[in-house]
């Protein structure tokens, strides 16, 4: 506050202002310590020189106040109030924002010489000195300026986190203790604050700062705690008795009904001294006193502070963007973690969170109708989170218990534990992700160079640990890795139907291509972390396992929402936030978590390409959670070892959603257990569908850019071009040497030996991707080449002996007339055949003759 000059008043009234400080001092001094020279033998210089001593200088601040949590409705604008969080109960106020009856309450009661004395209230000092002197009196003579540097005083130890709980202890018996030093401080410094400000300053700062009971300060809160209303709108008898919390808050303070005939009989004595002063006229007066405290005026609207107090569907994001304030990570609240949880509790600041009102509230009931917390044959647990995709902005967290850190909450359907993040924000260990992890063996798949047209066998069951690269923990030894498929797919599938289907064979065939390192770094450029891990992912596992999900790297669905959404990104990775923007109680903003987007080790090729395969997920194991609204979705879902845990991801250009459902301690497989009737396998896509359908009314997607022609190809070989002729063994090996699938196309008619290679399509020497299938044709030997009976100009007899000693039985005659000029030897001889000369064909085939005639009948 400014300074406001010297005062006019003096210590002893209007013309006290001409004593010198010294002599001031003296007097001051002298009534004070007068019973102590008695006793003690002290001497009055040397109290003077010790209040010489003392500083002179005390600034009243803004005192630690509430900070709001609030949510933001897009639709409209309209702010929804989610939780208050504070260490302190208390509201500043400007003094015309609080009723004159309560400032005169205070005068009145504590301070009736208030604008006439410069600090220290001399009359009432020396009365003070004599009644403590004789036994007759424990007044203290403290006046509002001199209650209010020892308020200042005490907060600004309480508020002094550094100090060790010896040097706390200390600094509250050095603003408290009822000794001369302490009183000669205050006044002093009472003095000096009288200097520095004007009288409704100071009478401002004391509203603000009184303490109120328990952990509530100020005349504002009080009057919001137990009268409902404001500072603005009591009534005298409010006003007299908020006032009255002042003396002894413990004892007079309206938090208790233990304390109301206390504050009552303070109460009325400040309204009698009101009366008298004025300022109550006697109809006011009257009907103030016969107000009863009691449990009809007091209304005792206890204090909710923290985020167990908010509306149940904001709970969870209100204690994770209060974890995120703790932990340091909002900058323009300080530029260290220190400074900016010493402005955090500074208070005053509405904090603007990224949530969805109406999302939120809806994926809440969605997961507590289809996962219900009430679940008794296991620890039933639902999560689900939405990020914007581009922003990282936290739409939706919500799971299906209710957020309660009180200890006190039902411990079958409330917990403390976020579900949706790490740790380090108030999160669980993670779950194991299943098949929503192959998405990012796919990544390292194309970015090696391999395209989604690449062909696996899936009845292949065993890999040589050997065939497994990782760079961060190989190499590999022993026994085969063996697996299985969920629903024992065999046979050939693309990159694009494995995915499809999930195929557990052909993504680890697709990870033996590719680095195990290389798989995780890409995942960690994309923001994927262990819940207990190193943030960055540098602490991902990596091994055959992991290809598939299968290992030990838990995550949080939050963090599979957010790699998602960098696919849907073309590549580029934004970090989750939840906090939009702040605003200090003077109106002025502060950034909130801005967004940290930027490109990761997935090109928007490849990224692409995998979002062309991930589409089809939604019409194959996803197809339960398809919207099918008109908005394009890629996705992956994802079933643990024994079904444990179940999950299903997906993301739209827009918006990017992970729902996870499964085992909160225990091993029920949720394939074999139904939910209110449901299939326990299925509340995943229960959860995921009409939450994706509400997501895309609010922020519909558009299609995907398409997939990356060369990576549609991937790895091109050429089909072996010495196979005719061969035997299938052969052929097979070439075929499978050459990275491609062999396949039997079963026998032609061929002149060959029977059983011999005769066809291969592709075509031999054609350019195919990697694993594309050939088919192999083996001759029937049933197959001869058709003699030339044209050429000897023969008759059709000897042209039908010379076709059956070839082997073709089958044989016609058909007539063409001559015409005017033949010559007459042309006449009855064979001038075509069909199959052509040379052709060939199945010796059953029928063969006809065109014999030239001079006329046909």
């Amino acid at each position: 506050m400014p300074a406001s000059g010297s005062t006019a008043r003096s210590l002893l009234g209007a013309g006290a202002g001409l004593l010198g400080f010294s002599a001031i001092a003296g007097l001051l001094v002298t009534v004070m310590v007068a019973p102590a020279i008695a006793v003690t033998g002290m001497t009055a210089n040397n109290s003077i020189n010790v209040f010489q001593d003392l500083p002179d200088y005390i600034e009243i601040t803004s005192q630690h106040q509430r900070n709001t949590f609030v949510a933001v409705n897009p639709a409209d604008g309209t702010e929804i109030t989610v939780a208050d969080y504070y260490d302190q109960n208390r509201e500043e106020v400007s003094l015309d924002s609080i009723d004159d009856d309560l400032k005169w309450a205070a005068i009145d009661g504590e301070d009736r010489r208030f604008y006439e004395h410069g600090g220290v209230d001399v009359p009432s000092l020396v009365r003070a000195a004599i009644g403590q002197a004789t036994g007759t009196s424990e007044s203290g003579a403290s006046t509002l300026s001199m209650q209010l540097v020892r308020n200042i005083l005490v907060l600004k130890a309480v508020n002094n986190t550094d100090l060790s709980e010896d040097e706390y202890k200390q600094a509250i018996i050095d603003a408290t203790y009822p000794d001369l030093n302490r009183k000669l401080k205050e006044m002093k410094l009472a003095i000096s604050l009288e200097k520095k400000y004007t009288k409704d300053q100071i009478l401002e700062g004391y509203l603000n700062i009184v303490l109120m009971g328990q952990t509530t300060y100020g005349v504002e809160a009080g009057a919001q705690r137990y009268f409902g209303t404001s500072a603005k709108e009591v009534t005298p008898a409010q006003a007299a008795s908020l006032i009255a919390i002042v003396q002894n808050p413990s004892k007079n303070g309206l938090y208790t009904a233990d304390n109301f005939a206390a504050n009552k009989a303070r109460r009325d004595v400040i309204l009698g001294w009101m009366h008298t002063q004025g300022h109550l006229t006697d109809e006011e007066y009257q009907e103030a006193i016969a107000t009863p405290v009691d449990e009809t005026t007091v209304s005792q609207n206890a204090p909710r502070s923290g985020c167990s107090s908010a509306p149940v569907e904001y709970r969870f994001p209100c204690d994770y963007a209060l974890k995120t304030i703790l932990n340091g990570e909002v900058s323009s609240l300080g530029a260290t973690k220190e400074e900016q949880l010493a402005r955090w509790r500074q208070g005053g600041l509405k904090v603007y969170l990224t949530i969805n009102p109406s999302l939120q509230a809806y994926a809440t009931a969605v997961a507590g109708e289809m996962a219900p917390a009430t679940e008794t044959r296991m620890q039933l647990g639902a999560a689900v989170a939405s990020v914007q995709v581009g922003t990282g902005r936290i739409l939706i967290m919500a799971e299906n218990k209710t957020f309660d850190d009180t200890g006190t909450g039902d411990p079958q359907t409330t917990t403390a534990v976020n579900f949706t993040g790490d740790v380090t924000h108030g999160g669980s260990k993670g779950f194991q992700p299943g098949s929503t992890y192959k998405p990012y063996t796919l990544l390292a798949f194309l970015a090696a160079g391999h395209g989604v047209n690449e062909t696996f066998n899936a009845s292949i069951r065993a890999t040589p640990m050997a065939k497994f690269q990782d760079s961060c923990n190989g190499p590999y030894g022993g026994p085969d890795y063996t697996y299985r498929n969920d629903s024992g797919e065999s046979g050939l599938y693309n990159v694009v139907r494995g995915t499809a289907g999930s195929v557990n064979s052909v993504f680890i065939q697709m990870g033996s291509e590719v680095d195990q390192c290389d798989i995780a770094k890409i995942a960690a450029s994309i923001g994927v972390h262990r819940a207990t891990g190193k943030a960055d992912g540098s602490d991902l596992y990596t091994n055959p396992a992991c290809i598939v999900g299968g290992c030990e790297n838990n995550i949080a669905p939050l963090t599979q929402a957010a790699a998602y959404a960098a696919i849907a990104n073309q590549g580029t990775f934004c970090k989750p936030i939840i906090i939009d923007k702040l605003v200090a109680d003077d109106g002025s903003e502060l950034a909130g978590q801005n967004a940290e987007c930027g490109p990761s080790l997935v090109t928007p090729a490849v990224a692409n390409t995998a979002a062309y395969a991930m589409q089809a997920v939604m019409n194959g194991t996803g197809s339960a959670s398809n919207p099918r609204d008109g908005t394009p979705y890629i996705g992956k879902t994802g079933t643990t070892n024994d079904a444990i845990h179940t999950w299903m991801v997906g993301s739209s250009t827009s918006v990017s959603t992970a729902v996870w459902a499964g085992n909160i301690d225990g091993k029920q497989s949720m394939r074999k257990i139904t939910v209110a009737g449901r299939y326990g396998g299925n509340l995943r896509h229960f959860i995921f569908k009409p939450v994706a359908q509400a997501i895309d009314a609010q922020y519909p997607g558009v299609a995907f850019p398409g997939p990356d022609d060369s990576l549609l190809k991937g790895v091109q070989v050429f089909v072996p071009d010495n196979l005719i002729g061969t035997t299938p063994e052969i052929a097979k090996a070439a075929i499978e040497q050459a990275q491609l699938s062999y396949e039997d196309g079963g026998q032609m008619d061929s002149d060959l030996p029977a059983g011999t290679v005769v066809a291969t399509d592709p075509a031999p020497g054609s350019q195919v991707s990697k694993g594309t299938v050939v088919r192999v044709f083996t001759s029937n030997g049933q197959a001869a080449a058709v003699p030339d009976v044209v050429t000897p100009n023969q008759n059709f007899n000897d042209a039908k002996n010379q076709l059956q000693s070839a082997g073709f039985l089958n044989v016609s005659q058909e007539c063409e007339e001559a015409a005017v000029g033949d010559p007459p030897s042309s006449l009855n001889k064979v001038i075509a055949q069909d199959p052509a000369a040379g052709s060939v064909v199945n010796k059953n085939t029928a063969i006809t003759l065109t014999v030239k005639k001079a006329t046909c009948t």
